[in-house]
């Protein structure tokens, strides 16, 4: 798994984890928080009930105490004034009141006044204890509360009546009730802000209760009346406004949270891409780029002061070394070839020059040992001797012998030169043996023209290289790293730079300019570097172009011919498939030599990663 991927799926782990520990939190914490406000502030509502269901009765217990302290109804309570009656206990009189029922009793507790009305419409009501002629004990002293009668739960509150004044003994007890209709508990609801309903006049025990719905909390809870029984329970609806807005401000928050969890995540992956995951791909590209192929010039070029760009530069270095340890091994191993196929062919050649010494020696011996100037004086003896015949006998005899000695000679030396014809064969034989192992595959290096012009131009001689300005056309740089025979080309190229000093000083000058010129061509569906050289020395005459190349031929004395020869550099060239020649204007005008190489492949410029 790459570690791109492993990073990003770690961090979505991580945003994953925390998402789920942001919803526990959500609903362990948060929203029961929000229910439990809820809660409190639905008991604070029912509570305000309780205040609100107080009040209305203290006031129905000021509205008694006032009604019973007063002077006019202390004299009825005396004298039972029709008048009293008349005027004070009409439905016109008692609607500022706002009570459905009054009584008046007198000390033996006998009613006197009877009053039962609708409070909204005035009509009469049937109440239980409107009917009753005797008033209980129990209402006989000051009291106030909840009692059930036949028409519903009714407000009672009790007082003795006075003279008017708080003083006098008592002459009776005035009993005023108020029911509890609809209307009543509406307006007992919003005088506590809350939504008030009675939902059981009969209830069958006395407690409190709570029940949370999807949009209400309802909170119930029992009254008892004036004995302390229960009486009725009614119900507080709070809306469950906290907890739809708390989820919604929680759903905000949340939403926001993943929107800002996912812009520090992407925010995050894009620096860390840039930081650390980008340059560990480019350096991971790299390091298999190096490691694949044999294209050692390609270079991380990492800047800044961080750890990956000290590796990256470290790796460079490296990668550096290891390119020059090969191409010291390679230069050593192309020399030590040269060497080792020297001395095979000199000690082949040693072998076979053994016996062919030795036969050209004998044949040598036995030329020398023929006495070919005594035949030829008497032939010239017998040419001038016409009268002596004996003479004349003995010299046909000793030329006879000597024809005969002269045959034998040669019979001798067509055996001596058969031997040698045989070694001439085999030295041949071992000649062709050893050209055909010098035309191994060279090695094929991947380099940059730049660098490798800079190699040849390190390893000329030091008067070669202060004579010489460099000038390197954009295009060297521009073909980008080639897949050439590096050595080759370099001693091809060191030679060409020794020859353009030489050139430069036959022209009397002390400083000349040397420029390189590159380009990539393509010819048979295959590509080639054709590389220019050009000098601006003494120049080469039109009939010398073709014959720089031939062997044996240069313009130079033997104190001045550095270099491996252009007869060299032409065959190497030839050996790798391609060619070489010169142009040159004239004497005086300069030359320039043309290299045309084969690319075995052209790198990528994706490998560059300066």
């Amino acid at each position: 798994m790459r570690i791109r991927l492993k990073v990003l799926l770690s961090l979505a782990s991580l945003i994953v984890v925390l998402i789920a520990v942001e919803v526990v939190i959500q609903e362990t914490v948060i929203l029961p928080s929000f229910a439990e406000l809820e809660r409190a502030d639905a008991e604070t509502s029912m509570r305000r009930i309780q205040y609100a269901l107080d009040r209305s009765i203290e006031g129905l217990e000021l509205t008694a105490a006032d009604w019973s302290d007063w002077g006019e109804l202390y004299q009825f309570m005396q004298n039972h004034n029709q008048a009293f009656l008349d005027t004070y206990t009409t439905p016109v009189a008692m609607t500022p009141l706002k009570v459905n029922l009054l009584l008046v009793a007198d000390r033996d507790r006998r009613v006197l006044i009877s009053y039962a009305r609708s409070v909204e419409s005035g009509d009469v009501l049937d109440l239980d204890l409107a009917r009753l002629s005797l008033l209980p004990v129990d209402f006989a002293k000051p009291m106030h509360g909840l009692l059930r009668t036949n028409l519903g739960i009714m407000m009672v509150a009790t007082s003795p009546v006075l003279d008017g004044s708080g003083a006098g003994a008592s002459l009776g007890t005035v009993l005023m009730g108020r029911l509890l209709t609809p209307a009543q508990v509406k307006a007992i609801g919003v005088q506590a802000q809350a939504d008030l309903s009675l939902v059981d006049t009969e209830p069958k025990t006395d407690q409190s209760s709570m029940v949370e719905t999807r949009d209400v909390t309802e909170v119930y809870r029992t009254f008892k009346d004036m004995k302390g029984l229960p009486l009725m329970t009614m119900r507080v609806d709070v809306p469950r406004e906290i907890t739809r807005r708390g989820k919604r401000a929680v759903l905000y928050a949340s939403g926001y949270l993943v929107v800002a969890v996912l812009v520090a995540l992407v925010l995050l992956l894009m620096i860390l891409n840039r930081v650390v995951l980008g340059p560990i791909a480019r350096v991971t590209r790299h390091a298999v780029a190096i490691g694949e192929g044999s294209d050692l010039t390609a270079r991380l070029s990492f800047e800044g002061s961080d750890e990956l760009a000290q590796l990256a530069r470290e790796f460079d270095r490296m990668v550096e070394r290891v390119a020059e340890s090969r191409r010291q091994v390679v230069d050593q191993s192309f020399h030590a070839g040269f060497a080792e196929l020297a001395k095979g062919v000199m000690h082949n050649l040693g072998n076979a020059m053994t016996p062919f010494s030795v036969r050209l020696a004998s044949l040598d011996d036995r030329l020398r040992a023929f006495p070919i100037a005594d035949v030829q004086a008497a032939v010239a003896e017998l040419d001038a001797e016409r009268g002596d015949t004996q003479r004349r006998a003995d010299l046909e005899e000793f030329i006879r012998l000597g024809c005969k000695e002269m045959g034998a000679a040669i019979e001798a030396a067509h055996e001596d030169v058969a031997v040698m014809q045989r070694q001439t064969q085999l030295m041949q034989t071992t000649l062709t043996e050893q050209l055909g192992s010098a035309r191994n595959e060279h090695v094929v290096e991947a380099v940059r023209l730049p660098e490798l012009i800079a190699q040849s131009l390190e390893i000329v001689p030091d008067s070669c290289r202060q004579r010489l300005v460099l000038d390197e056309d954009e295009s060297v740089r521009r073909v980008g790293v080639v897949r050439v025979a590096r050595t080759v080309l370099r001693l091809v190229l060191q030679n060409l730079i020794i020859n353009a000093a030489d050139a430069v000083r036959d022209a009397g000058r002390d400083k000349g300019v040397l420029r390189f010129a590159a380009e990539i061509v393509r010819k048979d569906d295959r590509e080639e570097l054709h590389l220019r050289c050009e000098d601006d020395g003494v120049g080469i005459a039109p009939a010398d172009l073709d014959r720089v190349f031939e062997k044996g031929y240069s313009t130079k004395s033997s104190e001045t011919n550095h270099g491996i020869g252009l007869h060299w550099c032409a065959n190497s060239i030839a050996a790798l498939g391609r060619r070489i020649w010169a142009a040159s204007a004239g004497p005086g005008k300069g030359a320039a030599l043309h290299l045309v190489l084969p690319l075995v492949v052209r790198e990528p410029s994706a490998l560059t990663y300066g």
